[in-house]
């Protein structure tokens, strides 16, 4: 199971990745702008905090083939560890063709349906990323995201899932609890997944009762 956070936030990466096993890092266009930073900046301070074995994943603002393969090469020198994020139009679905022949890993992404996952993946998408929240206004998004996994499954395709437009921790359950390998969620949705009031409470008091008998709040 690979978990990533899907912020441009470095601090937030960083406070993260000391908590728990973040995997990776995805970005997007509207989240680099939420930094009100230069774009190269961002990317410079993601990297900062990152360890190189993990992920960084960076999408593409044009919308034409040439101007995406362009761009696409320029992410990819960015660091070792980094994927380039090519939405699954049909002038993405060129240039994903035509960056997996230059060894460029990509991670296909707008992905509303099983089909446009599905041939993402034959055109050599490493990674493809269903916006299961958002595709649950159209369809089952969960369902939906299965049934990619099952086709990829079926034809003996490596591509690997990365669900995204996640807004709750029950949808991240539900992808585990059926096999989906990767999530990425945004910061709240992270921290929700290990924060509990129950769970200080009950700290709480043992702490409590420990300093009752022992007038210290240590061992």
């Amino acid at each position: 199971m690979k978990l990533i956070i899907d912020t441009a936030n470095a601090k937030e990466i960083k406070r993260l990745s000391e908590i728990l096993n973040v995997w990776g890092v995805t970005t997007n266009p509207t989240i680099i702008t939420r930094e009100n930073k230069p774009f190269k900046e961002v990317i410079d301070e993601i990297d900062k905090v990152l360890k190189e074995e993990q992920m960084l994943f960076v999408q593409v603002i044009s919308t034409d083939y040439e101007s995406m393969v362009k761009e696409g090469r320029y992410i990819a020198s960015l660091r070792k560890n980094i994927a380039v994020k090519i939405p699954v139009t049909a002038e993405g679905l060129k240039t994903i063709k035509t960056l997996h022949k230059e060894k460029i890993k990509v991670l296909a992404t707008a992905i509303f349906n099983a089909n446009q996952g599905f041939v993402a993946a034959l055109n050599g998408a490493e990674y493809l990323a269903p916006y299961v929240n958002k595709m649950s206004n159209y369809t089952d998004g969960i369902e939906e995201t299965i049934i990619l996994q099952e086709m990829l499954d079926a034809n003996g395709l490596n591509s690997e899932i990365i669900a995204a437009s996640l807004k709750n921790t029950n949808q991240v359950k539900q992808l585990i609890r059926n096999g989906i390998g990767a999530v990425t969620v945004p910061v709240d949705i992270a921290d929700l997944m290990y924060l509990s009031p129950i769970t200080d409470e009950s700290v709480n008091t043992f702490v409590e009762n420990w300093f009752k008998a022992y007038n210290k709040k240590s061992l």
